[in-house]
Formats: C-alpha cells, structure tokens, sequence
C-alpha cells in the first residue's frame, strides 16, 4: 500500500491511506480503555470512527480511488470503499500483479465490473491509469445525486473526526487519536 501510494504521489495526487493516516484500532482501544470504557464498549465506539472516518473520506475527503485487489480474495473494507466510489461516480484503478483469483482464473466479477474489468499490474502504472481514468470521466456532466440520510450522517461524523485528527499535525500519536474519536463520537468514560 505504500508503494501504491508513493507511486500516486510520484504522480501528483495526496492519497489518504486508512491504515496510516486513519485510525488502527489495536493502537487506540487500550487507550479508550484507559479512559473506563468497557471493552466491548470501546470497541463498538472505535468502530463506528473507523466507519464514519473512511466513508467521509471515499465520500468527501478523496477524489478517486486505487483498490488493490492481490491475493486471493480482496479485502472486504477495500472493496466497500470502492463500491461507494463506483456508486458515486468517482474514478477508480484497480490494481492486481498476482494471478491468485477466486472464480475460475478471473476476479470477482462483482468487483473487476466496477471498473470495466480493467486491471493494473505495474505499480508504475497506477498514476498514469488513474489519470486516464479521470480524463475519461465526464465529470462535468455528472448527476447530481439525492445523498440519502445515512451516507449524510457517516460523512458527517468522519468530518468532524478528521479536523480533529488533521488538527493533531502529522504525527498522531495512538493516545491523542484516542482522545480525538471520545470528543468525536463518545460519551464521557465512566470509572
């Protein structure tokens, strides 16, 4: 994933990598638990930032998106966040070097489908195929789309968790990101 993202940057984009500039939930859960969530508690709360957090970003916060579909079986919160992509008409590379696949010697076709069933297979690639990709789109002559009530709800949550992250600067260490998703989404611990 970094090198997809050095490859992005080498091409003029700012990518947004959940894993490093999100939030990873066995760095931050000890911290809520500091703070006298019960542990289940503090994991229903981790996940419901992580979730609002990535929803804004495919939603708001990015532009287009890269799935990197290697291995066997793609993982299941890329491919969400690329359905929501391909939902909302932003431009999307998938990207695959292995020949590991699930059906048949081809990739799930509810997957490989949201972009044309074209793949990338050189991470040199990625940029000039996103590119491309965004060239190709007529973003101009987009429908505006009703955003219904939920997808509302989740951008908006992530938002605020995002100023408060971005707010944190560069590095975020796990106790402030801890701190920054209870004023976002928690109610005060309880001892």
């Amino acid at each position: 994933m970094e090198a997809i993202a050095a490859a992005l940057r080498a091409s003029g984009f700012e990518p947004w990598l959940p894993h490093a500039d999100g939030l990873e939930f066995a760095q931050v859960l000890p911290y809520l638990a500091e703070a006298g969530y019960e542990p289940a508690s503090a994991g229903q709360l981790l996940h419901g930032a992580i979730f609002a957090l990535d929803v804004y970003q495919v939603a708001l916060g990015c532009g287009s998106l890269v799935l990197n579909i290697n291995g066997r079986v793609p993982d299941e919160g890329a491919v969400s966040e690329a359905a929501m992509a391909w939902t909302l008409g932003k431009p999307l590379v998938i990207y695959k070097a292995d020949a590991r696949s699930k059906v048949a010697g081809r990739d799930n076709p509810l997957v490989a489908g949201l972009t044309g069933f074209a793949t990338v297979d050189k991470i040199e690639a990625i940029g000039e195929a996103l590119i491309a990709r965004i060239a190709e789109l007529d973003l101009d002559s987009e429908v505006a789309l009703r955003c219904p009530s939920h997808l509302h709800a989740a951008a908006c949550a992530g938002a605020r968790l995002w100023r408060r992250l971005t707010a944190l600067g560069g590095r975020r260490p796990a106790e402030q990101v801890a701190a920054a998703v209870m004023e976002a989404f928690g109610a005060p611990a309880r001892r």
